[in-house]
């Protein structure tokens, strides 16, 4: 049987990780075997799904590099379909109407909890005659649709978790629809499997309890049964269920914050998998050549940032300079790239430091605009602003009149460093540096002086002198 994945996210909210973890599994899975990796969105919630969040599904896709084959499903344009297959159980008593109210089955759950025993429907209606079901129905009584669950031991195969049984007799006779016209999830995505001819649903352990549901619907309605297998969920920090932090908030402000693909990809493939050799650095390549579901865990996997951002950091230092100076273009103003080669002097200085591009812009804001600062910046620790001023007039006349604009060479450092030795190291390097950032941590004086230039270098300079002047 060929090979036919799908990844069916509900617009509903915007894009999880957890999602977009369900989706990349998918994707290697078809395309390592050579099949189809299908989306299918399940949109049949009218009030809660949305336009945006549709769009923001289809950006984390493309951003991540996770292409499907064929059209998009909308089960929204499928209604007609659900509908005769709910006719064909109510033509074979397999589903019924069911009339009683949420407050009646609200104190049956709590009677059943009392008594100890797990809550399902009593089956108070699954005996109602059709003259009486079609009779409230045409009076406009509020009424579900009830599958009749048989009662048995359904045994499966996941292809994680191994052998999975579940006795369908605890779950009662199930609703699958609101209506006609409203079909839900656990029958929507039995029709939508079978039709779209999926071969192996792959989904999060959390719809592991829908599956035996699924199965038994299948069966009722004649369809063959694909394979199944259920990720591990993902953990927080503390091991625990990811918190509203990490659940919604888009997978796309990772991107807006200036991850790279690439990097985010060998993150979210490491949450549940693992390589031969258990690797930290899996490429996109190496993950289409290895991807298998036989390495794929049964515990939960934990969601790290820190890791996150060393992988980041490990492919920002893969990319070459012309690479990063164009990553980066849409986290930085305009004006930036063309000020003088700054930008690229920038990059190339702090290559090895980089996290993410957005935090690497917004650091470095002050190489393209000092922002304004206090004269007690410039003092290190208690030295009086004297010694302070002195010392700089003398980094001052040193820069000025070095022979030329290379301020990273050997020479250079060696002459700022017999200053220091005279002036004192605090007192030369700090006033120095923050002088020419305006900012009370940023990198050295001499880093910074290579990415300015002589000229704004000697200008800053000056205005912090200024500074300390009006100060006294």
């Amino acid at each position: 049987m060929p090979i036919r994945v799908r990844f069916a996210p509900s617009p509903t909210g915007p894009l999880s990780f957890g999602n977009v973890r369900t989706a990349l599994f998918n994707w290697l899975f078809a395309r390592r075997y050579g099949g189809e990796f299908l989306l299918r969105i399940e949109d049949t919630d009218k009030e809660r799904s949305k336009k945006e969040y549709e769009e923001d599904l289809l950006k984390g896709l493309k951003w991540l590099g996770l292409n499907w084959d064929g059209e998009i499903e909308r089960q929204s344009q499928r209604t007609e379909i659900y509908k005769n297959h709910l006719k064909k159980l109510f033509e074979e008593k397999r589903a019924y109407y069911c009339f009683c109210s949420e407050e009646k089955l609200d104190v049956e759950r709590q009677e059943q909890l009392t008594r100890g025993i797990a809550p399902k429907y009593s089956g108070a209606c699954a005996n109602l005659s059709e003259a009486i079901a079609e009779e409230k129905i045409k009076k406009g009584e509020s009424a579900v649709i009830r599958f009749r669950m048989p009662a048995e031991v359904v045994v499966f195969n996941d292809l994680i978790r191994g052998k999975t049984s579940f006795d369908t007799g605890l779950f009662g006779d199930i609703v699958i629809a609101k209506g006609l016209e409203q079909a839900l999830y656990n029958f929507t995505v039995v029709i939508d499997d079978f039709e779209m001819k999926i071969s192996h649903v792959i989904r999060g352990e959390d719809h592991i309890s829908n599956t035996p549901k699924q199965i038994m619907l299948q069966r009722a309605l004649g369809f063959s049964q694909p394979e199944y297998a259920h990720l591990p969920l993902i953990l927080g920090p503390d091991r625990k269920k990811l918190s509203k932090r990490y659940l919604e908030t888009s997978f796309n402000q990772y991107a807006d914050d200036g991850y790279l693909p690439e990097a985010m990809m060998n993150f979210l493939v490491l949450l549940g998998w693992h390589p031969a050799l258990d690797r930290e650095i899996v490429t996109r390549e190496e993950m289409l050549k290895e991807f298998d579901l036989n390495r794929v865990q049964k515990s939960g996997a934990v969601f790290n940032l820190q890791k996150l951002d060393w992988l980041n950091a490990h492919y920002l230092r893969q990319s070459n300079d012309i690479g990063i100076l164009e990553k980066i273009k849409p986290f930085v103003p305009v004006e930036w790239p063309a000020e003088n080669g700054r930008l690229a002097r920038l990059i190339k200085i702090e290559k090895d430091r980089l996290k993410n591009l957005k935090e690497f812009a917004e650091e470095n804001k002050f190489i393209f605009a000092q922002p304004d600062y206090p004269a007690t910046l410039l003092i290190w620790k208690e030295t009086p602003a004297g010694k302070i001023k002195t010392s700089l007039e003398a980094s001052l006349m040193l820069i000025e009149y070095w022979r030329n604009e290379n301020f990273e060479e050997t020479d250079f450092q060696n002459a700022l460093n017999d200053l220091a030795l005279k002036n004192g190291r605090g007192e030369t390097f700090w006033p120095l540096r923050a002088a020419l950032s305006g900012q009370k941590n940023s990198p050295g004086p001499v880093e910074i002086m290579a990415i300015l230039g002589k000229t704004e270098s000697v200008a800053r300079i000056k205005k912090a002198l200024v500074k300390l002047e009006n100060d006294r």
